[in-house]
């Protein structure tokens, strides 16, 4: 069986950390994102994939290449030019399906590998022109919907239902298996109210108008997140690092303590005095202490450094430094930023309450208890800045030395606080 992988989109609500990659290369525990999904796929029996591409697509195409030597299996490659919808991205794969079967899935997904297996297995098993993939959900009116009939088969997909229409709890979950059938359902496909060609109406189609036969198949106790806003991410990485094996390449200095798995690359030093709880991730070429204490559910890159300082619980994207005096928790931090001695991240409120983040303009309950900061890619900040829970630092700005940022710092800006005049906000002029 082929795969086709929708990894065409910007990301928005991913912002900063989708400013310089998409988000299919977002690192978890060590590995882009795609890898995780690729990775999946193959060990289900998947070796040919096709990569819908579009947003940053020559970083995609320069990390995975033809994926005969990472990953002993083909991958192909077909940029879709405009964003027109899932059923116009699908639809670019009918010349790779060659009329045979395959597993159609969004690329910002991540799942348990498990996953892929059942529905391969299922689809064989059954008589059908498809099968979807659902997950019961607390709040049907955020996801499609879909209703099945007495005998489990697909009879109405619902986007985003209001409570009284009652129609179920059984989400899309974004992976699917067609017979070449779809395609005639995607050519007859019209755009939808939102402007674009959805593949939920392809599936309608193929139901209404071509009698076939579309299987629901729930996730039973498997890991699934959509990864469409940065706390996710968190979610995501504590997963993977909960099946990570401890694995010691680089070098471990005298009176260094170490315990649960913890996979430490190659070239990297644990100097004296520090404390690793795993589970956690540390790359290559990365320096850790002294002193330092790297608590449970950490990724580091590589090439990064960690001082005398406290990471918990936070994805630390390569050749980032965080050398002195820092606290970070519940945090994503991105490539390339530089924090000044004593800059600490808030994570907690005084009363407890959930943290809201603004994403895209509007106010989300972030449903955390914890939750620092996102700081984006080049950001630099000055001695003892301190960073309130659940704010964004945009891509390529300074904040200056001695500032509390109580607001989302704008990208190329450089925020700082001027003891006569408050807080200043000016176009960084360091970039």
């Amino acid at each position: 069986m082929k795969a086709i992988i929708i990894a065409a989109g910007e990301g928005k609500r991913l912002r900063p950390i989708t400013s310089t990659r998409p988000k299919t290369l977002i690192p978890i525990a060590g590995k882009p994102l795609l890898e995780h999904i690729i990775l999946g796929l193959k060990k289900s029996g998947i070796n040919e994939i096709l990569l819908v591409v579009g947003y940053k697509e020559n970083l995609i195409k320069e990390y995975f290449g033809d994926g005969k030597k990472k990953f002993n299996l083909k991958i192909e490659y077909i940029t879709q030019t405009e964003q027109l919808g899932t059923a116009h991205a699908f639809g670019y794969g009918k010349t790779f399906a060659n009329n045979e079967p395959v597993l159609f899935m969004y690329g910002d997904l991540l799942i348990d590998p498990k996953v892929y297996q059942e529905i391969i297995q299922q689809f064989k098993d059954n008589k059908v022109e498809g099968i979807i993939l659902l997950m019961e959900v607390n709040n049907p009116e955020e996801f499609g919907i879909v209703s099945l009939n007495t005998n489990g088969f697909v009879q109405k997909i619902i986007e985003k239902p209001t409570p009284e229409m009652n129609v179920g709890n059984l989400a899309n979950a974004g992976v699917f298996i067609f017979d070449s059938f779809i395609f005639k359902a995607i050519e007859k496909t019209e755009k939808s109210i939102r402007g674009e060609y959805e593949f939920t109406d392809s599936m309608e189609i193929l139901i209404n108008l071509f009698e076939g036969k579309i299987l629901g198949y729930k996730i039973k106790n498997y890991f699934w997140s959509d990864i469409g806003l940065p706390w996710q991410l968190l979610d995501a990485n504590k997963h993977i690092l909960n099946k990570i094996e401890k694995n010691i390449l680089g070098k471990i200095e005298a009176n260094v303590q170490i315990s649960g798995n913890v996979y430490i690359g190659e070239g990297s030093t644990i100097k004296s005095g520090s404390y690793i709880q795993g589970p956690c991730y540390i790359g290559e070429n990365t320096l850790i202490g002294p002193n330092a204490f790297i608590r449970p559910y950490s990724s580091i890159g590589d090439n990064c450094h960690i001082g005398i300082s406290e990471i918990k619980n936070s994805i630390i994207f390569s050749d980032s430094n965080i050398p002195h005096f820092n606290y970070i928790g519940d945090s994503v931090i991105c490539e390339n930023v530089n924090l000044g001695a004593g800059s600490k991240v808030s994570n907690l409120r005084f009363d407890n309450k959930s943290i809201w983040v603004s994403i895209k303009g509007e106010q989300i309950d972030s449903g955390r208890r914890k939750l620092g900061s996102i700081i984006g890619p080049n950001v630099q900040t000055g001695i003892n800045t301190s960073i309130m829970c659940g704010k964004k630092i945009n891509e390529n700005s300074v904040i200056g030395a001695h500032t509390l940022v109580v607001e989302d710092v704008p990208p190329n800006t450089l925020y700082y606080y001027d003891p006569f005049k408050g807080i200043k906000k000016k176009i960084n002029p360091f970039y």
